[in-house]
């Protein structure tokens, strides 16, 4: 029995706490208890709001063909439009892993900040959530890297981003007894890692004032989370020298790399399929190939486009759809994460039943996520070794919420047994494992 619930059970509370604790010489209370599932987790938000009819419902054939199983062909009202991603001819991710289809975001508002918080703290936010300042909660990160034992440094988590806008606040809160200095460490490849910043960082030139704004910006960006020590009032992550130089290095070759242009279209993939979604894939590749992080965060956001038109919406699921696939095999194909990695993946949201009045090229009627039910229906997938993830397991029923994604992560390294009670508010989703 997990020691939350004997607790609970004995009706003891908060006085089971009543006592001298025992420090480790870390300096941290307790030992963790559980044992891990795996070593490594890569959780993917699915995002920028999935309307399960388009996605695990088929509405529209299957549109996602590397995920789900089924040759249900895409329908002849959606097709033109649309530009096709490669077919699969492999395994799908449905069968090595457990597919929840009707999972669920059941309260807080259905936006994309308001969801993505929800989903890296596990707790469901309210209508005053302000999207310029740090979650009141602990996220996954800060949990992840104050209550697993040994603990580990910063370049073991990563959160990975396609928008920058209010994503960086979520590598850590404004939680009492964790912070920035138990964060992740944040990157937005796409506005860094192109070939305009490679000239304006890598290239003497004369900037004008509005550019020299930028780049400082962009400079006191990078130097906060790679050469500034967190003191307690800078908003920075604390990591070690050796981790610094490491990570600069790393960074460095990225710039080089993207002056070469390797990064405009490294998947070889035919013109105009290649997004914004797939460079942040890529680069959150790159990292997992280098640093083999414990707790590596990614999100794709280009489904966004939905609210305004809804053919760049359905291209950009099937492109989602392939890039997810794509990290899995990165992961099966890096040593020291293959066979050892739990991949999660979630949308933030999903959309409304119904259409808002504007339509595309091809006359098709965009969709927003403005609170209704559909708004909040969404799926999840969880991948891993078999013996450890339940293989080719599908709950069609409502199964699961976006709450239960921390508790899960955090069971799966083996820590959700020494997180402080009433911290989260979801469940392990323990049907995913054997």
């Amino acid at each position: 029995m997990e020691r939350r619930k004997f607790i609970k059970n004995l009706g003891l509370g908060a006085a089971a706490t009543i006592g001298v604790p025992y420090l480790l010489p870390s300096g941290r209370l307790f030992a963790a208890t559980g044992s891990r599932k795996a070593n490594h987790v890569v959780f993917c938000l699915f995002a920028g709001g999935v309307r399960n009819l388009e996605a695990v419902h088929k509405i529209d054939g299957n549109l996602m063909p590397y995920m789900l199983k089924g040759n249900e062909n895409v329908s002849s009202d959606i097709i033109s439009g649309i530009n096709f991603v490669p077919p699969n001819t492999g395994v799908t991710l449905q069968e090595q892993g457990t597919l929840y289809k009707e999972f669920r975001m059941k309260y807080g508002p259905t936006g994309h900040y308001g969801g993505h918080a929800t989903a890296l703290t596990g707790v469901y936010t309210g209508d005053n959530l302000n999207i310029n300042s740090n979650p009141q909660y602990p996220t996954i990160f800060e949990l992840y890297r104050k209550h697993n034992s040994p603990t580990m440094s910063a370049k073991n988590a990563w959160w990975v981003s396609n928008a920058l806008g209010p994503y960086t606040h979520l590598n850590f809160s404004s939680s009492i007894g964790y912070g920035a200095d138990y964060g992740a460490n944040y990157i937005q490849p796409a506005s860094i890692i192109s070939q305009e910043g490679y000239e304006n960082l890598g290239n003497s030139k004369v900037y004008s004032s509005n550019e020299e704004s930028k780049i400082s910006s962009l400079k006191g960006f990078c130097d906060a989370h790679f050469t500034q020590q967190f003191s307690g009032i800078a908003n920075s992550i604390t990591n070690t020298e050796d981790d610094k130089k490491e990570m600069e290095n790393f960074i460095n070759q990225a710039f080089i790399d993207a002056s070469n242009g390797m990064f405009n279209n490294p998947w070889n993939l035919n013109a105009g399929i290649y997004n914004n979604d797939m460079t942040t894939v890529n680069f959150a590749e790159k990292i997992i190939e280098e640093f083999k992080p414990e707790l590596l965060v990614v999100n794709m956001q280009d489904l966004d486009i939905g609210h305004s038109d809804f053919t760049q919406y359905v291209n950009n699921l099937q492109k989602a759809d392939y890039a997810l696939s794509h990290l899995w095999n990165t992961i099966q194909n890096t040593q020291g994460m293959a066979n050892d990695t739990i991949l999660i993946a979630v949308p933030e949201h999903g959309r409304n039943e119904f259409g808002n009045g504007l339509y595309d090229a091809y006359g098709r009627e965009a969709v927003d996520h403005t609170n209704d039910d559909m708004s909040r229906e969404i799926f999840s997938l969880i991948l891993g070794p078999s013996g450890v993830v339940v293989q080719d397991q599908v709950f069609s029923q409502e199964k699961g919420e976006s709450i239960d994604i921390v508790p899960t992560i955090a069971n799966i390294l083996g820590f959700d047994n020494d997180i402080p009670t009433g911290i989260l508010q979801g469940n392990v989703l323990t049907d995913s494992f054997y």
